[in-house]
């Protein structure tokens, strides 16, 4: 491992250790003092965050996209060092789950699941409570390019009994979790390059990865759809939704859960995480 992937991992201990030690207030607190720092005068793919709010949100006025944006950098600071003091972090929230009786009636067909998120809301929360009240919950995950990062993200998230597979490794192991009746995560919601299938997103022509439809389509798994997004730093809301696809094609099955994915962003806009580049790829 380079010099540089084990001081990033030393400090991420660092920073998590520190973190740990401050109440829930606290912690919430300094994410809002470093995420104004962050929009203020670092602006990290802040242009790329603007354009992307104002091309889902044409109509609204250069002060609601503003605050959309600040807001934004609130949330992911505060998701991020949320995400770094688990599993103190998780035992200290109030959860409220809807959708309780469909995730335990597609466990009960015994086909495993298809689980679809996207980087919405507080996305390791709900990986979180996925892991402690599912037998087998795997992730499909993207290996980070500084190993000392990708380490501790890892770790992180095997705290509550996540397993991985990585993009790249044989599809057979992923295949494998569903004929185990566990539930495969995936993340749907970035830009697919010319791999995958151009479906609305916010009006806008978008790539979208076209795996959940695959695996739903060869082996009659059922689509889950789940979201988890905050009400305060202390309450947290899951939904579970049913994707009904009947005889539809990828295309079809692909646009519904990402109109879905859509309602809630449009409900609380502050919450995505506008700073990838989601329209990217062009038809």
């Amino acid at each position: 491992m380079k010099t540089s992937h084990i001081i990033t991992f030393y400090a991420l201990q660092i920073l998590r250790k520190g973190f740990s030690s401050l109440s829930a207030r606290k912690r919430f607190y300094v994410a809002s003092r470093i995420g104004e720092i962050f929009y203020n005068y670092l602006g990290l793919r802040k242009d790329q965050a603007r354009a992307n709010i104002q091309r889902a949100f044409p109509n609204l006025n250069t002060d609601k996209i503003e605050k959309i944006l600040k807001n934004t950098y609130l949330n992911f600071c505060h998701n991020f060092i949320e995400f770094t003091t688990l599993p103190l972090s998780y035992k200290n929230i109030n959860i409220k789950v809807r959708g309780l009786k469909k995730l335990q009636s597609l466990l009960d067909q015994r086909k495993g699941i298809v689980f679809i998120t996207g980087h919405f809301g507080s996305w390791e929360i709900l990986g979180q409570w996925i892991a402690e009240n599912v037998p087998l919950f795997v992730g499909v995950a993207q290996k980070q390019k500084n190993k000392g990062a990708h380490n501790f993200f890892i770790n992180q998230r095997e705290i509550a009994g996540i397993k991985h597979i990585f993009r790249g490794n044989s599809v057979n192991e992923m295949y494998d979790v569903l004929s185990k009746n566990g539930m495969l995560g995936l993340v749907s919601d970035q830009d697919a390059k010319k791999k995958g299938v151009f479906v609305d997103f916010f009006g806008v022509p978008a790539s979208t990865p076209k795996g959940a439809a695959l695996f739903h389509i060869n082996t009659e798994a059922p689509l889950l759809l789940g979201i988890c997004f905050k009400e305060n730093f202390q309450k947290y809301h899951i939904h579970f939704r049913t994707i009904n696809t009947g005889n539809k094609s990828i295309k079809h099955i692909t646009q519904e859960y990402t109109g879905h994915l859509e309602s809630y962003i449009k409900k609380y806009p502050d919450q995505y995480f506008w700073f990838h580049r989601r329209w990217k790829t062009k038809p």
